[in-house]
């Protein structure tokens, strides 16, 4: 059975490789939110976790602020 940590990792991974393939700078907050919810689920305990889901919601907010589209000035 595939843990939460191997998930995550394969998920940065993609994540990673998409943005080497198109250098869209909007994915680097989805890259480094997948990376820390990946050392999040590493630690043994919820306690000690904590900090690190706290800064992967802040890394994909951070990425939804950025990829959402913008709509044109009128």
């Amino acid at each position: 059975m595939i843990s939460l940590e191997a998930f995550y990792v394969a998920a940065t991974l993609a994540a990673l490789l998409q943005f080497l393939r198109l250098r869209e700078k909007g994915l680097l907050p989805l890259v480094s939110g997948l990376a820390l919810l990946a050392m999040a689920h590493h630690q043994g305990e919820w306690f000690a976790a904590r900090p690190w889901h706290l800064a992967a919601g802040v890394a994909l907010l951070v990425a939804v602020a950025m990829l959402s589209p913008r709509s044109p000035s009128r």
